[in-house]
Formats: C-alpha cells, sequence, structure tokens
C-alpha cells in the first residue's frame, strides 16, 4: 500500500508536464536512434539527422489547391480535383508526425498553396503542431498570406514562414528574378518586426540560373530579414511544362553561383543533413551587407555538434539564441576558450564591417536541395532521406511521394465517425457507400467514375 500511495502521488495535476516532458524524452532518444541506424554509413561526424533530431523535417499537405501554376511543379494533374482532407485526418497525421519522429520536429505545412484552406482550420492546424511540441513552418507563394493572417498564426505558435517565389510563376510584368525582387520585398515587409524566422525558396532552372549571384546579393541586402536562401534544383516531376533539368545544373554549379553572389568562401561540406547528393548547406555570419564563413573550421564545427546535440536553438528569435549558447558555454569552462578562439577569428575578419554596421551581425544560410527525377530514383538516397512527407499510410520520402503522388491523394482515406469506420473520397468530399468496392480511385476507370460523379453532383 505505501508503494501505492509513493506512486500515485507522482501522477498529481502538478508533475504532469514533467512526467510529459520525460515520456517526450525517452521517445525522442529512440527515434533518434532509429535514425542513425537507418543512416548508416552516412552517420558520421558531420551528420546532423540523428542528433538533436530524428528528421530534417516533414510536410503536412493540408490542400492540394493552389492559386498558380507553375511551369515546374510537384503536383499531378489529378490535384486540383482533390478535395481538403477532412481536419480530424490532418490531426491524426499530426498526432503520427509525433510518432515517428518526436517533439521538435519540424513539420512544414503546405499543399498545394495552405493559405487556399478556410483560415479558421489553417489556424487550427498550426496550433495543433505546436500545442503538442513540433515547430510548424508555414510554406507559400505568399499571395495570399497577409500580415494580418501571418501575425495570427504567430500567435498559436507559428515558427517559421517561407515564401516561394521565381520565374516557374509566369507572372506577367515580371520577366526576370530581379523583376520579382519587387515582389520580394512587398513579402519582406509583410514580416518586418515580427517574431519570426523568413526563409526564400527559389526553383533553379535554365532561365533564372545566371541570375542566382544576383539574387544571393539581394538577401545580402536583406539579411536583417530574410535567414535562409534556399534553391531547389528542376526536377522531372509532377505536373510542371518543364521537364528535363538543363546539363548546367547541379549541386556543384549551383553552389558555385551562391558562392560568386556571396563574395566569399562557403564551406558546403562541413554539415551533411541526410545522403550528401540530396542537400549541401553553407552557413554565413553578415555584416554591414558583407557575409562570413561561420563553418570555416570543420573540426570545430564537429566537437561542437556532438557536445551540444541536446540544446535546442529558436532560429527565430537570434537573441534568444546567443544567450542559450552562453549558459550552455558557461556549464562548460573549457568550452569558453574553444568557442572564444573560432569566434574571435570572425570577429577579426568583421573588423572593417562592425562600425558601418552599427554592430549588427545576422545569420544567413544558404540550403540547396537536389530533388530526384519521378523516373530515376534512387533507392540509397529514398532510404536515408532527411525530408519525408506523412500521407495517410506513414511518412514517405518527398521525391518518391512526387513521383507517385496520385497513389496518395486519391487513395480512400479512413475515418472514424460515431464509432463506425467510413471511406472519405477525395474527389467528391463525400462517404463512398459502405458496400463500395473502390481500394483505391487511382485506376483510370474508377477515376473517370468519379469525376463523372462529381460534374453531375455540381450541376445539381
Amino acid at each position: 500500500m505505501k508503494n501505492r500511495r509513493e506512486l500515485s502521488s507522482l501522477f498529481t495535476k502538478a508533475n504532469y508536464p514533467k512526467i510529459r516532458a520525460k515520456l517526450e524524452e525517452a521517445h525522442l532518444t529512440k527515434a533518434i536512434q532509429q535514425t542513425r541506424e537507418r543512416m548508416g554509413t552516412f552517420f558520421e561526424k558531420n551528420q546532423v539527422l540523428g542528433r538533436r533530431a530524428s528528421i530534417g523535417c516533414v510536410a503536412l499537405e493540408i490542400t492540394q489547391r493552389c492559386n498558380l501554376d507553375c511551369s515546374l511543379c510537384y503536383l499531378s494533374e489529378h490535384s486540383e480535383e482533390v478535395k481538403d482532407l477532412p481536419i480530424e485526418e490532418i490531426y491524426r497525421r499530426i498526432d503520427e508526425i509525433k510518432n515517428h519522429f518526436g517533439a521538435g520536429t519540424d513539420v512544414q505545412i503546405t499543399g498545394g498553396d495552405p493559405t487556399m484552406r478556410d483560415r479558421k482550420e489553417l489556424v487550427a492546424i498550426v496550433k495543433r503542431v505546436r500545442d503538442i511540441g513540433m515547430r510548424p513552418t508555414l510554406m507559400t507563394n505568399g499571395l495570399k498570406a497577409s500580415r494580418d493572417l501571418i501575425e495570427e498564426l504567430i500567435s498559436v505558435g507559428l515558427n517559421d514562414i517561407a515564401f516561394h517565389m521565381d520565374l516557374t510563376f509566369e507572372l506577367p510584368g515580371y520577366k526576370t528574378e530581379m523583376d520579382l525582387n519587387k515582389l520580394r520585398l512587398r513579402y519582406i515587409d509583410k514580416v518586418r518586426g515580427l517574431p519570426i524566422a523568413v526563409i526564400f525558396n527559389t526553383t533553379v532552372h535554365k532561365a533564372n540560373f545566371n541570375e542566382i549571384p544576383d539574387l544571393i546579393r539581394f538577401f545580402r541586402k536583406h539579411s536583417d530579414v530574410v535567414g535562409m536562401a534556399s534553391f531547389q534544383l528542376q526536377a522531372d516531376t509532377g505536373r510542371g511544362e518543364l521537364r528535363k533539368r538543363d546539363e548546367v545544373i547541379s549541386l556543384e554549379t549551383v553552389r558555385q553561383q551562391i558562392s560568386k553572389g556571396a563574395e566569399t568562401k562557403i564551406s558546403w561540406d562541413t554539415v551533411m543533413i541526410g545522403h550528401p547528393k540530396c542537400h549541401k548547406i553553407g552557413i554565413t555570419l553578415s555584416c554591414n551587407g558583407n557575409l562570413y564563413d561561420l563553418n570555416y573550421d570543420p573540426q570545430f564545427f564537429n566537437e561542437f555538434l556532438e557536445e551540444f546535440q541536446h540544446v535546442i536553438l529558436d532560429r527565430k528569435n537570434p537573441r534568444k539564441v546567443v544567450l542559450t549558447l552562453m549558459k550552455e558555454l558557461g556549464q562548460r569552462p573549457e568550452w569558453i576558450l574553444k568557442a572564444g578562439k573560432h569566434f574571435g577569428k570572425m570577429l577579426w575578419k568583421m573588423r572593417r564591417d562592425l562600425i558601418p554596421g552599427k554592430g549588427k551581425i545576422n545569420k544567413l544560410s544558404f540550403f540547396v536541395q537536389n530533388f530526384m527525377d519521378a523516373s530515376a530514383l534512387d533507392e540509397e538516397r529514398v532510404h536515408a532521406c532527411s525530408f519525408m512527407v506523412m500521407t495517410g499510410q506513414g511518412p514517405v520520402s518527398m521525391c518518391a511521394h512526387n513521383a507517385k503522388r496520385d497513389d496518395y491523394i486519391l487513395k480512400p482515406v479512413e475515418l472514424v465517425k460515431t464509432g463506425k469506420k467510413v471511406l472519405w473520397n477525395p474527389l467528391t468530399g463525400k462517404e463512398l457507400p459502405q458496400n463500395s468496392s473502390i481500394a483505391s480511385i487511382g485506376d483510370e476507370e474508377a477515376l473517370e467514375n468519379e469525376k463523372t460523379t462529381t460534374k453531375k453532383q455540381a450541376a445539381f
């Protein structure tokens, strides 16, 4: 009886947060170990996956609808016909992301464009992700993302916003990426002063490859707001009219173009994220419009990653990042000297920019993603994927998902209503008959039947 009383005294309301934190820590530790095993030979000293996180990020597609029709697009020809998933299914997938990858996972709320979803539901989705201990990012083309909406999303926990903008939009009157900077400036003004990390995404193709250096100069100029510029290499997948990637475009050539615009050497191989053929990241510090390579010392980074892998940094709050690191360094006297030496060298290099830049230093990262063609998936890369999509059947590599998108988005969704399981039809947004024999709407005959039914229902 005594042991029971002692045990029950632990499970008081006041102790719930501590108990939850312990359980989440144990769960995350297990997920991280599974990632290390999945990485295999790629889990090296500079591998980020399997340290403080079990995955780079997970995409949560809350709609297939979009207000653009880009010349390069990962959506399928049938995407626009698919109804928005029921909110209860979205919530279930959010829970599944945490079940698979643990607390602290970065969740990309995407589509289509997520701003096409009902606003109240979008806010509720962001809140749900944050409430269960993960970090939500809004992936949008920005056309419907007003400052008012962004502020509301921040109030419920939005961590990052990623604006995707480039020439594949084919907007009238914008013939070059430099023309599009007018719109980028509007987006920057939308988020200026808000407590949120800001990312700009660009799809690299033949028409804008030579403009990458000028784009980098633009982001340098606005690094007080923009924290990351991400470049996705063209891939032959989805519904876009542009198909085969031009020979000039590769991980190496895009890195060269970025370095050219940065006007400084960038250490691209210091950090590994997943498979080395999939991603490259360069991290710089910006002062007075000039950039300085943060990861110039691979040995320092490897030792830092190993020693501080448990430390979670809030990228939307640079000041908090500095304070967190200073606190951690204070608990490790030997690291005060190491860090002082590393950053002292950087400050010495910056000396001519510190005064004219009023001592303001910002972080500007460059990320390059090498997505695979639908017909040329590399199983080794798929297995070591750092960027997955949560489907109704579980997490799937983004490249593998885009290659067979219809297999996932056209599949009927199983819901539980009033204690009974029902199948929801993604093309009509209604329940399928209980005696329905359709296991998947992906085959052409069934698809045509459903499209005809949908049109007849719309007519009435």
